[in-house]
């Protein structure tokens, strides 16, 4: 007994799990990269390679919007290269808000954190004498933009 029931979602899942797994290769190419570069990055490959786009109206068969580009531009067959594009548009371009949104957040609850204590980063860091608890090793300095 197969857990599935045709060669589409076979086609599918073994397609999401590289997708998986070539986001995760990304994630980690992109680890060492200043976070204002490396999360955009991330967000638009996870659009790039989750992106589905319809390739049979009659049947409801879709396929990953970034093979079908390179398949309509490389052996020029086909008619869905302009339906896939706009989708991949589409899809980046909620992608990109939701993570202006996340950006917007994240600022906010840390600027209402730093409000707290009001030092700078230099203050804190002289704080640190011998005696002193030092900081944490997760706290991270970001160039202010």
């Amino acid at each position: 007994m197969w857990i599935f029931e045709n060669d589409y979602a076979l086609a599918w899942s073994l397609y999401l799990l590289g997708a998986l797994l070539g986001l995760t290769v990304w994630f980690k190419m992109t680890g060492w990269m200043w976070r204002w570069l490396r999360e955009p990055l991330q967000v638009l490959m996870a659009v790039l390679l989750f992106t589905p786009t319809l390739v049979d109206p009659e049947r409801n068969l879709m396929a990953p919007a970034l093979a079908i580009v390179a398949l309509d531009l490389v052996f020029g067959v086909g008619q869905e290269l302009w339906r896939a594009v706009s989708d991949l548009v589409l899809y980046a371009l909620v992608g990109l808000a939701l993570y202006a949104v996340l950006v917007i957040a994240r600022w906010l609850l840390g600027r209402r954190g730093s409000a707290e204590d009001g030092r700078t980063l230099s203050e804190r860091m002289e704080d640190t004498a011998p005696g002193a608890v030092p900081m944490p090793a997760s706290t991270r300095a970001e160039p202010r933009i």
